[in-house]
């Protein structure tokens, strides 16, 4: 009995041991397993470099995901810089060939979901939609419109044009009035610039064209050689960014689509090589999108780079073919491209891990649970964050500071024209006031009353002209 007991106490020992020491074991497995190691690729917004550490999109993305699935990570980037594609041996190379050999837990990256891929990894939930579209150069993707002509000044600018004709006329008006070197006998004679002539000699200056009778005081000449001036530089900056604008307008080519790509010559166009961009072209039936492909094997218009195919788009003549979603960051950083509207092929970005792994499942469960929570929807917009003008006029027109120095001068000339005319008549009152032995303030003020009242004016040249009829 004893030595039974003794047995059965050794055998419990020992699968205690084996227990513990097998529970240890895996312990440790698990927290190995537990930290991941993630590959990733450098693209703006997605990854992106800030010193010794990694930021973007995706990396705000690993770090939510990781929190709600409860996995610690390694990332590292990859090593040839590619997505993943299939060479001619069958081989994946990129993100897709680390995963399969092993070499990656997981790939997070703006990694499309193909039908070529989800045979060789597997594939999360997608964490963004995007399809296919162009990248274009704005001067030769924007439809002419009614108002174009508008465009070499800024709305601010053609305000302050405004202000400066009517101010002008008057500025003239009022010279003209008090100067008696132009209106010398307001009682009798007939002031010729009369507000509506200020008017109408003042547009007439606006556009080279004369329209006499001219001022003949000093003061009226300061005021319209001022204005003289400020059109010559007005009209010069006007068709000098009119010419500009429309420097391309001979071979003014509209793009709207794919289909009006594929129905020129004029522009090149191309796409990242590799890329499921083109893999959709190359597989597709529809026969616009088989001309596109076919002009792009022909002429070897590949692209390296995402940022090798902006670069090309902003020189002009050529077309990137990209993501939409990646094409609309290139149009929130560089405000001569524009996107075109037409989106084709559309597909998501996912996260790839081996197949058959557990963790695809609890990966695509907590991209759900950020998508309706709205973080995903924060996260575009932190990072797709536009750092220019939406106004198509602003990156074309004059800014209104090209012309601050005339507007200056302008209001320069216009208010030593007024003064010259107000010392104008108070000499005249001095020389009046000696002759009369009256005061100069007395007189001065009477000139003043006399000279802008202008109903006064009109009645007492009324009754001039009574008199000489019945005279």
């Amino acid at each position: 009995m004893q030595t039974d007991e003794a047995v059965n106490r050794k055998r419990l020992l020992l699968s205690f041991v084996l227990s513990f020491t097998l529970f240890v074991d895996m312990g440790m497995c698990n927290t190995v397993a537990s930290e991941l190691r993630i590959t990733t690729i450098k693209q703006e917004p997605y990854t992106m470099t800030k010193g010794t550490q990694l930021e973007g999109f995706c990396m705000d993305l690993l770090s939510e995901v990781a929190k709600k699935v409860g996995f610690k990570y390694r990332v590292q980037l990859v090593k040839d810089g590619s997505y993943g594609r299939q060479d001619e041996t069958g081989n994946w190379n990129g993100m897709i060939g680390e995963v399969m050999r092993g070499e990656a837990d997981l790939a997070i990256a703006p990694l499309t979901v193909t039908a070529a891929r989800e045979k060789v990894v597997g594939m999360s939930k997608p964490f963004m939609q995007t399809g296919i579209s162009i990248l274009l150069r704005k001067d030769i993707s924007e439809e002419t419109g009614f108002f174009d002509f508008l465009t070499p000044f800024t709305a601010e600018t053609w305000i302050g044009v405004l202000i400066a004709y009517l101010g002008t006329a008057a500025c003239i008006f009022t010279a003209a009035r008090l100067s008696p070197c132009e209106w010398s006998q307001p009682q009798s004679e007939h002031n010729r610039f009369s507000l509506l002539h200020s008017l109408w000699y003042t547009a007439g200056a606006l556009t080279l064209q004369g329209a006499g009778p001219h001022p003949r005081a000093l003061s009226g000449r300061v005021i319209c050689c001022s204005w003289w001036l400020f059109t010559l530089v007005l009209l010069a900056s006007y068709f000098s960014n009119l010419s500009s604008s429309k420097i391309s307008e001979s071979s003014h080519l509209m793009v709207k689509g794919f289909e009006d790509l594929a129905s020129q010559d004029t522009i090149e166009y191309g796409c990242l090589a590799g890329s499921s961009t083109l893999a959709f072209f190359k597989n597709s039936n529809n026969p616009v999108y088989r001309r596109v492909y076919e002009h792009m094997e022909r002429t070897k218009s590949f692209v390296s780079s995402m940022d090798e195919g902006v670069r090309r788009a902003k020189e002009g003549n050529f077309a990137f073919i990209g993501e939409s979603v990646s094409l609309d960051l290139a149009v929130a950083r560089h405000c001569d491209l524009v996107r075109a509207h037409e989106v084709v092929g559309m597909r998501g970005y996912s996260i790839a891990a081996s197949i058959g792994s557990p963790i695809i499942k609890n990966l695509s469960v907590a991209i759900l649970q950020l998508s309706e929570a709205g973080e995903l929807t924060y996260l575009r917009s932190k990072w797709w964050a536009s750092s220019c003008m939406a106004d198509r006029a602003r990156s074309l027109s004059a800014q209104p500071h090209g012309l601050r120095g005339m507007f200056l001068v302008l209001s320069l000339g216009l208010g030593l024209g007024t003064l010259l005319a107000v010392l104008e008549l108070t000499s005249k009152s001095r020389k009046n006031a000696v002759e009369q032995k009256k005061p100069c303030c007395t007189l001065l003020t009477e000139e003043l009353s006399l000279r802008l009242r202008t109903s006064s004016a009109h009645k007492l040249q009324e009754n001039v002209d009574k008199d000489k009829e019945k005279a």
